[in-house]
């Protein structure tokens, strides 16, 4: 009858971790200038690198402002601000992120939808002012513009990424336009709702649904609704998670870990 991918964009089709690195900053130091004025090149440069380790913690992109400045305390004992930054290290952030990120909001006075607005605000800037510059700071993974390109099946997109921004990256990096009810981003509700909602249109009745993404507990997540259980999962394993994840989603036996070469091969 056909298939069906519903797809997550960063870790899946976009390595961004670069971008939304260098986003973070740039929005940490419109957030808190008092902490971040004083920062020279060489400990920005050791932030940008460390957030490429604990990447796979993140979520929803504002997480990133958040791990900016929890890595600057760490590092900087004299601006520590927070109860958690004494001798963090990144392997304490993989492991601990969901019990360290409501501690530091609420130490930080922060609010969840006040840090999206100011992320997605500083990345618009970036993006007017320096376009070519932020697309630069964005890759697709090898083999998946083709993919998607000479794709047979039913493609949607299923992110927590701001959809103008998934759409920017498809058309300029990956030669790709999907149309806008096909992008579901930031915003159009957690991801096992949005995988509801695609099978039970009429349309897709009959199709063979597949749901490739990068983070395990997305996947768990979808596991533990009956709903759901038509889905073939899969944890691409080029993206942003951990060995230790890898290993774990192996052993569930409704997942399959994924190589990039295979899952540019399903597509097409």
């Amino acid at each position: 009858m056909g298939e069906l991918y519903a797809l997550d964009f960063d870790g899946v089709i976009c390595d961004s971790c670069g971008e939304s690195s260098v986003s973070a900053v740039k929005a940490a130091k419109v957030r808190w200038p008092g902490l971040f004025d004083g920062v020279d090149s060489v400990t920005e440069d050791w932030i940008i690198d460390q957030m490429h380790t604990v990447r796979p913690v993140v979520e929803t992109g504002y997480e990133n402002l958040l791990l900016v400045r929890l890595l600057l305390e760490s590092r900087t004992p004299s601006i520590r601000k927070s109860s958690v930054s004494e001798g963090l290290t990144v392997e304490v952030i993989l492991e601990k992120w969901s019990k360290l990120k409501p501690i530091i909001m609420e130490e930080w006075g922060e609010n969840r939808d006040a840090l999206i607005d100011l992320f997605g605000k500083v990345r618009d800037e970036w993006l007017e002012q320096d376009f070519a510059g932020w697309i630069g700071a964005n890759r697709i993974y090898p083999g998946v513009s083709d993919a998607l390109k000479f794709a047979s099946s039913r493609v949607y997109i299923v992110t927590t990424k701001q959809s103008r921004f998934a759409d920017a990256l498809l058309r300029e990096l990956a030669g790709v336009t999907i149309p806008p009810e096909r992008i579901f981003g930031l915003g159009t509700g957690p991801k096992v709702e949005v995988l509801k909602q695609l099978q039970k249109k009429p349309e897709h009745q009959g199709l063979t649904l597949h749901f490739v993404e990068d983070r395990l507990a997305t996947l768990k997540n979808v596991i533990k609704e009956p709903e759901l259980d038509h889905w073939n999962l899969y944890l691409g394993n080029w993206g942003y998670n951990t060995q230790q994840e890898r290993e774990e989603a192996a052993a569930i036996p409704r997942i399959h870990v994924l190589e990039l070469s295979d899952f540019s091969k399903k597509l097409k």
